[in-house]
Formats: C-alpha cells, sequence, structure tokens
C-alpha cells in the first residue's frame, strides 16, 4: 500500500501544528487547566478536515495493509508528533466497531510519546466499553495481532500493553 500522499499530507498538517503543540504550559499558575481548555489544535490550526482525513486514511491502511504498511503507519506516527498529539478520533462513541477503532488507533502510535499513557488510555477505553457491553477480549486479541512486538522504551511492547486492556482497573 503506498502512503506517499498521506505522509506528504501528514508533514504539511504537522508544521502546521507544531507551534501548538509545543506551547509552554505554566504549571505554576493554577488556571493553567481554563487556559487549555481553548479551542481544539486541529480547529486553532485551520486543519479539522485534512487531518480527519489524513487520520483515517492513516488507520485504514494500518488495519487492511500488511506488516510493512503497519510499520510504515507507525513510523508516521513516530516521525510526526504535532501530527499524532493533535490528530484523534471523535471522543463519544458507543459501538464494538468504534471501540476497536480507537484501539487501532493506540496500536498504530506505537506507544506515542509515554507507554504509561497509551496503557491508561487502553485501560479507560476497555472500562467504557465493558460499560456498553461490548466483549473486549476478542477486540483486544484482533488489534494485539496487529501491533508491534518491539518493547521501545523497556515497559512491554504495544502487543504487551494492548492485551493488558484485559486487566480491569478503577480509573475513576
Amino acid at each position: 500500500m503506498d502512503l506517499t500522499a498521506v505522509r506528504a499530507d501528514v508533514v504539511v498538517l504537522d508544521e502546521m501544528l507544531r507551534e501548538i503543540a509545543r506551547r509552554p504550559v505554566d504549571l505554576s499558575d493554577p488556571n493553567w487547566a481554563a487556559a487549555h481548555r481553548r479551542t481544539p489544535p486541529l480547529e486553532e490550526a485551520g486543519v479539522t478536515a485534512e487531518a480527519t482525513e489524513a487520520l483515517e486514511a492513516l488507520l485504514d491502511a494500518y488495519e487492511t495493509g500488511g506488516a510493512p504498511t503497519r510499520e510504515e503507519v507507525r513510523d508516521i506516527f513516530r516521525t510526526y508528533g504535532s501530527f499524532s498529539w493533535a490528530a484523534h478520533l471523535p471522543y463519544d462513541w458507543e459501538t464494538g466497531p468504534e471501540f476497536r477503532r480507537r484501539l487501532v488507533h493506540v496500536s498504530a502510535r506505537d506507544q506515542g510519546a509515554d507507554p504509561r499513557d497509551e496503557l491508561m488510555t487502553i485501560w479507560w477505553l476497555c472500562n467504557r466499553a465493558r460499560e456498553r457491553g461490548i466483549d473486549v477480549e476478542p477486540v483486544l486479541r484482533e488489534v494485539a495481532a496487529l501491533s508491534s512486538d518491539v518493547d521501545l522504551y523497556g515497559f512491554g511492547s504495544m502487543q504487551t500493553l494492548i492485551m493488558r486492556g484485559l486487566e480491569q482497573h478503577d480509573l475513576s
């Protein structure tokens, strides 16, 4: 699968999002959280439609392509951190296919900047899926099979992290 055009789009999007992604956060300001609840980054940069299209194309390629395609998608997410940080699927979801798509997104980011954050996301997604009556185990196994078996940070591979979704944790 040729991802040349999608990669080229992501290069431009990443550049447009870089300043927003690297904006400093003053954690000593007691109102820092409120200051950051402003316009979503994709909207602020004026690239919501383009970023959504690129994200969907990457996730489609990840799900349907072979191992080399999945590695290329992982490389795009690793290389273009501002895009990876800003481009997300919609927060609200209800169905098994939507749950699976979000796990695929986590898998494609391949541990992101911090695998602990990715693990928390996996647990949150699985908890929410269970609340909606979705059987998470088969979905976890399917997505783990697509995931990398390389441990990038000494915290376990993406396959291992995905399968940790079988654990149940109270995250409230």
